[in-house]
């Protein structure tokens, strides 16, 4: 927090600066960001079951604000000297109170955006139930369920003078239930009252002094409130389905409530209620170490273990606290009233994700998006060996579009190549299994040197981490850390060979993480090339994370914390002498958040001299557009849909002249200046062409692009969308778009292949007939002796047209251009689907793939 905040003098003499027009803060960004989420809950377009789990990630997302940027901001709050917002001025207390007071806004939000889903799953047979709404026969099902499945390992106790408040682990749940004492105590005279007249006779014995102390002991046992407290088991399952038609659940917290009067079968339970605590989960990884002294990996070890003992930040009850149990909660944790927050939810909603694996199979495949498989690279031919495929010409993977698995493959191929000498990584955050980690194990135990820089404070994957690095040193690979100050987030490998030209590097770059769990659901870009330059920066690279060197010793890479955010603003300076001196000029960043001031300054600088920008932000905007006289000419747009867009983009320049450069670094000033991190430009004008067109397409979204106002709202969902005659939107979603696009453009290599491989075959049974060598086949080129040949994807082939000058009919204009040139058999049915069936040349049938395409007018 300290990185997006400024220090000032204590005392009370200081006169802050106004905040700025056009910026506004982070955490009340990243709340509306957070709504915008919940907004996909409610979206009557989103099938049912994704809807639920929408409301889902709302809830975890906040849950891991308040571990964060909320702790951080406790933690501020208590400092003496006075600590400011650098973009609003707000101190940490008062970003507290802002935050406090608009998530007590976003909760009834959530509360009627899951109530809908959850009375439109009931009508499908999902349905959601309560101890309210059980039937007999259900109740008679739900307690022997509970006394045979879930009684076995309950650890209740009670909470009185004598018993101490537990300790309540961060995120867990509990039943909290309020006992009576006095009904407690006439139960525990009548069972008592066999031996009523042996205490007497003991009594007697000792005196009355005794006797009197004994029943002094007693009363103060019974002051106070008397609470009983149900942990969850973790051994049991969390939904239990009941009897009933279609499905019919009740979560563990709510059967638990059911059956809390015979748990606390001595008293009489008042009330019940679920309740939930978060914590500061804010670790600072290098308090209190030396690491000269203590292996850093044990240091980490021990520091994760205080996460689930740090100060409560939120308490959060299913329904209502009585004054009683309340008023005593928040003095047992150390809250203020504010901090409660009373919800008709579920206070763990991660059950959702797991519901549609419970039922029917036909019924969830309604209540679902239709699932999609990352496509293997259409650029790469799977029969061949990738790594002889990359050193001859640089590839782009857009993940989960493509699939991971191709850079997966180059790594397995490289742990037994012999030409192999090293492979090199940094891995901020892997899959708990991982076939990427796998392959780079199975090189150092295959004897190649392996080098693999773990970042172990990539927040909450730091358990992981630590696992994995020890599993990579058991097989002798060479395991460094990060730098004490900065957090390693590049992400880039570099393979080096021994070819016959001589020492060859193979450099991947890459906008996200190694991890193939999130490669299905993030937008990302990988970038693979042999280039001389980059593969030299690369090994620099290495060699300056191995000797904890932040180096600005590159000749092509923008590496943080030195380059990348002055290499921006000099380029934004550029733009904006561009337009100072009438030339075309514009600014594209695309980036997760945006929250750097000297970069929102510069943007707004840029603006003000007339220099259009485009800033495609999928979650925290600092920066306001819009505003008069300051960012007129910034536009800021954002899509939350299916896919979690997360690729980095940063352009320079009028559109169809863009510089491009790719980044693992999001334009926030903890990325900039606490971070390594590495951008890189693409240089390959076919390569810049897929990118811009990604671009183009992402913008002429309808479905779920929505734009930032003045005012800090966004437009509504379908905003953009033009309406037919009958006034119903036509929706243009871009990510199911290159979802079925990756799908097209594999099917159409496929089918180029399958003609090239046809060509080869008759080629070759020609040559053996006349008794004469086969002419070999290139794997690049056109067969153009063929009927039904495959039109070429050639680079300088402009957008819409097919090689030979034969131009793709026109598409509608509500519909976006093809993102790039694509291959057509004309003699081959490429789809039964119905993609596309050529004949002479013409469209024969079409379906969604070829109108999107630009394949059918």
């Amino acid at each position: 927090m300290l990185s997006e905040s400024s220090i000032s003098p204590e005392g009370g003499d200081h006169v802050p600066v106004p905040a700025s027009p056009f910026m506004q803060n982070r955490e009340l960004s990243w709340l509306t960001f957070n709504q915008r989420v919940l907004d996909q809950g409610a979206d009557p377009t989103v099938p049912l079951l994704e809807r639920l789990n929408f409301v889902s990630i709302f809830w975890s997302n906040l849950q891991e604000f308040f571990m964060v940027r909320v702790g951080s901001l406790t933690d501020l709050s208590l400092v003496k000297k006075r600590i400011i917002d650098s973009k609003t001025n707000m101190t940490p207390s008062e970003q507290l109170d802002a935050i406090y007071e608009r998530c007590h806004e976003l909760y009834p939000i959530q509360e009627q955006t899951f109530a809908q889903v959850r009375d439109l799953l009931a009508e499908a047979g999902i349905r959601h139930l309560t101890e309210a709404s059980l039937d007999e026969e259900q109740r008679a099902f739900l307690r022997r369920y509970l006394e045979l499945n879930v009684m076995p390992f309950l650890s209740p106790q009670i909470v009185n003078s004598r018993h101490p408040f537990p300790h309540l682990e961060n995120g867990a749940l509990y039943v909290v239930v309020r006992l009576d004492e006095a009904a407690a105590d006439k139960k525990k005279d009548a069972a008592d009252g066999a031996e009523k007249n042996d205490r007497i006779e003991k009594e007697d014995k000792v005196g009355k002094a005794t006797a009197k102390q004994t029943k002094k002991a007693k009363n103060l046992a019974a002051e106070g409130v008397t609470l009983g407290i149900i942990p969850m088991p973790r051994q049991c399952e969390r939904v239990i389905q009941l009897p009933g038609e279609g499905f019919p659940f009740i979560l563990i917290e709510d059967a638990l409530e059911f059956i809390a009067a015979d748990v606390f079968s001595m008293y009489t339970v008042k009330h019940t209620n679920v309740i939930c605590v978060t914590r500061n989960a804010d670790l600072d990884s290098t308090e209190g170490t030396d690491e000269n002294d203590e292996d850093y990996r044990e240091h980490m070890k021990r520091i994760l273990k205080k996460r689930s003992r740090l100060a409560p930040v939120r308490l959060e009850s299913e329904r209502k606290l009585s004054k009683t149990v309340s008023d005593f909660l928040l003095e047992r944790l150390d809250l203020k009233p504010h901090q409660v927050f009373a919800t008709s939810c579920p206070l763990d909603m991660s059950y959702t994700f797991g519901l549609a694996g419970r039922i029917d199979a036909k019924l969830a495949a309604k209540l679902v998006n239709q699932p999609f498989s990352p496509q293997w690279p259409a650029d790469l031919d799977r029969n061949r060996p990738i790594i002889e495929q990359v050193a001859e010409a640089e590839t782009l993977l857009s993940y989960p579009y493509e699939s991971m698995d191709a850079f997966v493959q180059l790594l397995r191929e490289a742990s037994t190549d012999p030409s192999v000498i090293s492979i090199k990584i940094t891995l901020y955050r892997l899959a708990s299994q991982s076939h990427l980690a796998e392959a780079l194990i199975a090189a150092a135990e295959n004897g190649k040197e392996v080098t693999a820089l773990f970042e172990l404070r990539a927040r909450f994957d730091e358990s992981n981490n630590i696992a994995w690095s020890q599993r990579f040193e058991q097989a002798g690979a060479n395991v460094i850390y990060g730098f004490r100050d900065f957090k390693v987030h590049s992400k880039i490998c570099c393979i080096t060979r021994q070819t016959e030209r001589g020492v060859q590097h193979i450099t991947q770059l890459g906008t996200g993480n190694y991890n193939e769990k999130t490669a299905k659901l993030y937008t990302d870009l990988s970038f693979i090339t042999a280039d001389e330059t980059i593969g030299r920066d690369a090994t620099e690279f290495f060699r300056n994370m191995g000797l904890e060197n932040a180096s600005n010793n590159y000749d092509i890479l923008w590496v943080a914390p030195l380059q990348i955010k002055p290499m921006i603003i000099a380029r934004i300076d550029r733009e904006i002498e561009r337009a100072q001196a009438g030339e075309p000029s514009g600014l594209f960043f695309k980036t997760n958040s945006i929250t750097d001031k000297d970069i929102i300054e510069k943007i707004a600088e840029a603006s003000q001299a007339g220099v259009p920008v485009t800033l495609f932000v999928r979650g925290i905007s600092c920066i306001v557009p819009g505003i008069e006289g300051y960012t007129d000419n910034v536009r800021v747009v954002s899509i939350v849909g299916r896919l979690l867009e997360h690729s980095r983009i940063y352009g320079f320049g009028p559109h169809d002249a863009m510089d491009l450069y790719l980044s693992s670094a999001d334009l926030m000033t903890r990325n900039m200046e606490k971070r390594i991190e590495i951008a890189w430009p693409v240089l390959g004008e076919s390569l810049r062409r897929e990118i811009t067109d990604y671009i183009d397409v992402s913008l002429k979204d309808t479905a779920k692009l929505r734009e930032l106002l003045p005012d800090k709202s966004y437009t509504p969902l379908g905003f953009f969308a033009p309406a037919d005659e009958n006034g119903e939107k036509e929706l243009f979603d871009s990510q199911e778009y290159f979802i079925e696009d990756a799908k097209a453009r594999k099917l159409a290599a496929a089918a180029e292949t399958a003609v090239r491989d046809a060509n080869r075959a008759k080629a070759e049974k020609a040559a053996a007939a006349a008794n004469a060598p086969a002419p070999a086949a290139r794997s690049d080129e056109r067969e153009d002796a063929v009927q039904g040949d495959c039109a070429d994807r050639s680079e300088d082939a402009p957008n819409g047209a097919f090689a030979g000058g034969s131009e793709a009919p026109a598409i509608d204009e509500r519909q976006p251009d093809r993102p790039r040139a694509k291959t057509q058999s004309e003699a081959i049915e490429i789809s039964p689907a119905g993609i596309v069936f050529v004949e002479g040349g013409k469209p024969k049938k079409r379906g969604l793939i070829s109108r999107l395409l630009g394949l059918g007018k």
